[in-house]
Formats: structure tokens, C-alpha cells, sequence
């Protein structure tokens, strides 16, 4: 392992971009606007409220001229797209020459029910996988732990082995298909299950696409869904991406995930910063491996949240791909152009959808989905109106999609690169949402990294303050959530998607004869090794493979690793 104080020293921390500093000018037509018709116009009729803002809370002026960018210059700010500093995008055609992938997340009940959903959001023209498992999965118990009891295929699908996961892919030809999967902790596991599958339809692995989330850090951050401490758990990510990079070039070892920072409460300028300084941790991390940082990174991606405030949104994508570019070349010194371009799914927000009213989540999504468009995303889910009650039914998940579809083929949107580049106001806030995101990774970095301020509280503290100052604008109608603290109506109840306890009684029936089918002696060996292996320091992926193919449960492996790693508990914040 190389030595961590060495890769530090040559580690050089950008300077904060070049913002505008100087004051703001108005130039004489508008100082003359402002006098003879702005002003008797306010006589008149005031606005609407003394300051407007964002949905998080960024000050918006009321016009945005050539004196909001005094020294912004189109060819170094704004670019081209498909060349640094990405600001337009990060392929010269984008979605002129290929849309954005559709992927509508799905996963409930047993393997069998979700490879069904699966097939027919094929049918339907989804264009790539999306799979969501469920609470005991993505905690790293089986389906017939006691742990696991009320919670079998409720958020997601079950998979316990193998041999689910054989069932999952049913009849999908993963050589042909690009996949998604949500999952973190286990996310080595369900990958080298992932990976077994595809050997035994015969899939060349290094023609395989797809992503595994695999981003241990959020977790710690927001979601809360993890099992071993921050050093071990970072072993595990870094060994996907020695592994990914040997054997699996096209698949994405890890999605670097902004949304679920966003779910927690935080404000886009948090979660364009916290996510971009997990993504960094990862890259340091790969060096101190004795990873080429041109090896590695052209594999990693990200994943954002696209919320209500459109502009707000598109400039947050817009200054990811400038903050990326800028950390590769000058921190990382990176000599490759793939390094430098940062690759992003959107998801549309899950904490935007209200039970209130839930058809007005179909216009939430719409919107939502658009500014992830023009944003210039490569990869969009748009979440179904019913995800406020429950996972979504058949026709609420065709209808998510259909809003993709729509606004690629009838809206025309895809039809020119960036067709807000250039916008004062739309430069502006690109500016001001990169200049406060560089402050946090700049305050990170003083605390020694990602890890350190994990383990300090710091993103966690951010967060908390932030969802509580955007819960009181609610609570005062500063804010205002159409269907909830206004134009409020007596509602129909909703059609949901059931979940009953039969799942898990079928998921204990297949483990049951899965147990009595293996070979306990074999599966007993290979967990052996795999807990020797982890107390070591060599690379895990190989020794879960084994495990995997020799149909170990998920339980069974992860219980192999808590022996040696042991479970993380978080600090309280104070």
C-alpha cells in the first residue's frame, strides 16, 4: 500500500475559481430603467414578498444583467461542450447524438415479481435497469433473519443469494442491457452475484455496462445505511475499483450519490459539495492504493437529485462539471480528458412528492425531469406520483416514464447543446452555486478530508440545520407546497401496490432449500478464507466471488466480514 503522507504532499488544493469579486456596476440603461420604469411600477404595485430566494435558500435579484458577470469570459467559463470546462456538457452533441438512458428504479417482493416489472418496463421502451432492494438486503441480513421480520421485498426486492439473483435477471440478457443497482454496504456481494449471473448466460464481463452505488459515504452522511466503520468499509469500495478496472472497463463501480444527501434535507450548494468531496475522498483513497488516477477515475459516476427550483437545479450540474475538471487537473494533476469529465444519473426528488394531492407529483416529476434534461444529464429516473404511499404501481411507473419519453421526442429541448448557456441570470447562479460548493470542499479539506468531517459531524450537522430552516419557511408559508400548507382539497384515496407477508414466507422457503441443497462443508471453507483474507490486506473482490458461486448467502458473507471488520455506530450530533 503506498504510503498515505506521500500521495498527500502531491495532492495541491485549486485555488477558489475565478468569481467575480468586484462589486456590481449597472450600467447606465439599466440605472435609467430602474428610475423611470422600474420604480413607478413598485409605486404601484409591490411585489409579491420583500426577498426571493431559491428552494434552498440563495438570494435571487430581480434582473440579471451583463453587470452580474464583470468578469466572466465565454470562452473560459462557458466553453464548448465536450470540452473543458464541461460547463455545456460533456459530449459535443449530447443529446442531439444519443438521449440520456431511461431507467425507471424498480424492485419489490421476491426476485420473481421484480424480473416481471423488469420485462415489462423493457416492453414499454425503458432503455436500461434500475434496481432497488430491500432493507434487509441493504443491510446485509438475509430475508429469514430475525432482524428482517415485516420488512421482506417492502422497499425493494429480496435477494438473499445466488440464486435469487438468478431468478432477478430471468431471461434479460445483461450482455445487452445496462444495469443499476442501489446498494452500498453489500454492494461488493451483490455485485460479484451481479457478475456471476452474466458468466453463466456467457456475457463477456469487459462488455458489460452498468453502475453499482457502492458510495459508503453517503451513508455515513445521510442515509444511515451501513454496517462496518469508514476504514474497512472504504477498503471494500477501493477494492471494487482495483477489480472493475481489471476486469469490468464498461461498468461504473461506483455512483457517487448527491441524492440522498438531498433527500436529507440538505440545500443543492450541500449536496453539490458534499457529493463532489465524497467523490474526491474516492480518488484519494484509489492513489493511496497505488492506483493511476487515470485507470480509475474515467470509471467513477455520479448521481444527483433534481428538485423543484429549476434553475437552481440546472446551474448545480452545470458547476459540478466545472468543479470536477478543475480538481482533476490542478489536484490530481490527471492527464486524461475521461478523468475530467464528470458523468451524472439524475433521479427526480423523492422528498418533493406530497400524499396530498399525488397527481400533482406528475407535474413535480415533469419539471423536475426537465431540468435534469437541460442540465445535461446521461441518465434520468423519474419517480412515480404514488411514491409518497407506497412503491409505484404498474401504471403509475409507465406514466413516469412516458414523461421521459415525452419531453425527448415533443418538447424539442434536446434539440440544441445548452440552450441556457449564456443566460445572465443562468451564468450567474452557475457562478455563485460553484463558488459556495468550492467554500465547503475548501472547509472539508481543512478538516483532513471526508472521512475526518464524517466522523466529526460536520456534513451531518450542515444538513440537519439546513432541513430545519427549509421545515420552518413550510410551517410559515414562506415556502409554499401546493396540496400541503395551501390550496389544500377533501382527496379520493389512492390506488397503492400491496406488499403482504407472503414474500417473506417465499424467501424462507428458497433459503431453506438452498441450505439443504449446497454444500455447507464448501460454503463453510470459503467463508473461512474470505475472513482471512479480510484481516489481511489483499483485494476482497476475488474471495467474495468465490463465496458467491458456492452459494453463500448475503447474511452469511456479511456476517463473515462484521467478525473481522465489526459494525460502525454514528456519534450522536450535539
Amino acid at each position: 500500500m503506498t504510503d498515505k503522507s506521500k500521495v498527500q504532499t502531491e495532492i495541491v488544493t485549486p485555488s477558489t475559481p475565478a468569481i467575480p469579486a468586484s462589486p456590481r456596476r449597472p450600467s447606465p440603461k439599466e440605472k435609467s430603467w430602474e428610475e423611470n420604469t422600474l420604480k413607478p411600477t413598485l409605486a404601484k404595485s409591490p411585489e409579491r414578498r420583500a426577498e426571493f430566494t431559491t428552494i434552498s435558500g440563495h438570494p435571487i435579484r430581480r434582473l440579471y444583467t451583463e453587470a452580474d458577470l464583470p468578469d466572466w469570459s465565454p470562452d473560459k467559463d462557458l466553453g464548448r461542450p465536450g470540452e473543458p470546462p464541461y460547463t455545456r456538457g460533456i459530449h459535443s452533441t449530447m443529446h442531439r447524438g444519443r438521449l440520456w438512458t431511461m431507467r425507471q428504479f424498480a424492485g419489490f417482493g421476491a426476485a420473481e415479481d421484480t424480473n416481471a416489472r423488469f420485462r415489462y418496463l423493457l416492453a414499454q421502451g425503458q432503455t436500461g435497469l434500475s434496481t432497488a432492494f430491500d432493507l434487509p438486503t441493504l443491510m446485509g441480513y438475509d430475508s429469514d433473519h430475525a432482524l428482517s421480520e415485516g420488512e421482506v421485498g417492502k422497499c425493494g426486492v429480496a435477494i438473499s443469494s445466488l440464486a435469487d439473483m438468478e431468478v432477478l435477471f430471468d431471461k434479460i440478457p445483461l450482455a445487452n442491457v445496462t444495469t443499476s443497482m442501489t446498494i452500498n454496504s453489500p454492494a461488493a456481494i451483490i455485485w460479484a452475484m451481479y457478475l456471476a449471473v452474466a458468466e453463466k448466460q456467457g456475457a463477456d464481463w469487459k462488455k458489460l455496462s452498468g453502475t453499482l452505488q457502492n458510495d459508503i459515504l453517503k451513508e455515513y452522511i445521510a442515509q444511515k445505511e451501513y454496517i462496518y466503520p469508514p476504514e474497512p468499509s472504504m477498503r471494500l469500495v477501493i477494492d471494487t475499483f482495483e477489480f472493475g478496472v481489471k476486469n469490468t472497463p464498461k461498468f461504473n463501480p461506483i455512483s457517487i450519490s448527491g441524492y440522498h444527501i438531498r433527500e436529507a434535507g440538505s440545500t443543492a450548494i450541500q449536496e453539490l459539495a458534499f457529493t463532489l468531496r465524497d467523490g474526491l475522498e474516492y480518488v484519494e483513497w484509489g492513489m493511496r492504493r497505488g492506483m493511476d488516477v487515470d485507470a480509475f477515475v474515467p470509471q467513477l459516476s455520479f448521481f444527483f437529485n433534481a428538485h423543484n427550483d429549476f434553475f437552481e437545479e440546472i446551474a448545480k450540474y452545470r458547476a459540478a462539471r466545472r468543479i470536477w475538471h478543475k480538481a482533476m487537473v490542478e489536484r490530481y494533476k490527471s492527464k486524461n480528458p475521461r478523468s475530467w469529465a464528470l458523468r451524472f444519473h439524475t433521479q427526480t426528488a423523492g422528498c418533493s412528492l406530497t400524499a396530498q394531492q399525488p397527481y400533482n407529483n406528475v407535474v413535480r416529476t415533469a419539471i423536475q425531469a426537465l431540468a435534469a434534461v437541460l442540465g445535461g444529464t446521461q441518465s434520468l429516473h423519474t419517480n412515480s406520483l404514488d411514491e409518497a404511499w407506497a412503491l409505484p404501481t404498474e401504471f403509475a411507473a409507465t406514466l413516469a416514464l412516458r414523461t421521459q419519453q415525452i419531453i425527448a421526442h415533443e418538447t424539442g429541448v434536446a434539440n440544441t447543446v445548452d440552450p441556457l448557456g449564456g443566460s445572465y441570470f443562468v451564468e450567474t447562479l452557475t457562478n455563485e452555486v460553484e463558488c459556495g460548493a468550492w467554500d465547503y470542499i475548501h472547509k472539508i479539506d481543512a478538516m483532513g478530508g471526508m472521512v475526518t468531517a464524517i466522523e466529526r459531524s460536520y456534513p451531518q450537522r450542515e444538513i440537519a440545520e439546513a432541513s430545519y430552516r427549509y421545515q420552518m419557511e413550510v410551517d410559515r408559508k414562506d415556502k409554499i407546497v401546493v396540496g400541503v400548507n395551501d390550496f389544500v382539497t377533501k382527496e379520493s384515496p389512492l390506488e397503492i401496490l400491496q406488499i403482504d407477508e407472503t414474500v417473506a414466507h417465499r424467501q424462507a422457503e428458497r433459503l431453506r432449500k438452498l441450505r439443504a441443497d449446497r454444500s455447507q462443508a464448501e460454503v463453510d471453507r470459503r467463508l473461512n478464507t474470505l475472513r482471512t483474507a479480510a484481516r489481511g490486506k489483499e483485494n476482497l473482490m476475488p474471495f467474495i466471488y468465490d463465496t458467491v458461486k458456492a452459494y453463500a448467502t448475503l447474511g452469511e458473507i456479511c456476517e463473515a466480514m462484521r467478525d473481522v471488520f465489526g459494525t460502525y455506530e454514528e456519534v450522536a450530533i450535539t
